[in-house]
């Protein structure tokens, strides 16, 4: 085995049994709670926003356009910017998901606390259901590794993938709530390779 591909499968034999643990844990319980808190909000013409700072934050825009092509509209929202000026994007009775492994971030701290005060409802992503931000939250979904994947354990690598596959489970809820088609789903993404397969699929019908 060359040097490479043994530092690979070393960093896989990490990853991949924290991701499968994490995949274990799913709190279904949070996740209908979660779902709950977005229906209702958006009954009352309430918006969905996410955000999160560092990695989390490219979580953040993922999960966002994810949402919207499935039919719930959702706008990233950017962590350290909403204190000054963005969480004007945010109305009372909006939902924000927002994500942090640690929950004790402080950038996100001063955004959550602004949110809050302007009345959003908070749902928390986090990998220590212990922390500030589960407790700031109206649900915590937790998404916790006990390693990133690395010897160092510090670059952020496997906590990034057990927060999407969290916020994934809660999109599929979301997705069925709405019992989404696919042709509902080629108006929100009628482009690329995707998009191609759908409308030619119609067209042999």
């Amino acid at each position: 085995m060359t040097t490479d591909k043994k530092q690979i499968q070393e960093f896989l034999d990490i990853e991949l049994p924290q991701l499968q643990k994490c995949a274990e844990s799913v709190d279904d319980k949070a996740l209908t709670k979660a779902k709950k808190i977005i229906l209702n909000a958006e009954k009352k013409h309430g918006r969905v926003h996410v955000t999160g700072i560092g990695k989390p934050g490219h979580v953040a825009g993922y999960i966002a356009s994810l949402f919207s092509s499935i039919g719930t509209p959702t706008y990233e929202l950017h962590g350290t910017e909403a204190v000054h000026g963005s969480s004007g994007q945010v109305n009372p009775g909006d939902v924000v998901i927002a994500i942090s492994n640690s929950g004790e971030t402080n950038e996100l701290k001063a955004t959550v606390t602004a949110l809050k005060k302007n009345g959003a409802h908070i749902i928390a992503c986090t990998g220590n259901p212990e922390s500030w931000l589960a407790r700031e939250g109206e649900v915590c979904l937790t998404a916790h590794v006990d390693q990133e994947g690395d010897s160092m354990n510090k670059p952020p690598r496997a906590s990034i993938l057990s927060e999407i596959l969290v916020l994934q489970c809660l999109s599929i809820l979301l997705q069925n709530e709405r019992k989404l088609t696919p042709d509902q789903y080629v108006k929100w993404h009628p482009g690329g390779s995707l998009g191609k397969s759908i409308l030619e699929k119609k067209g042999k019908k």
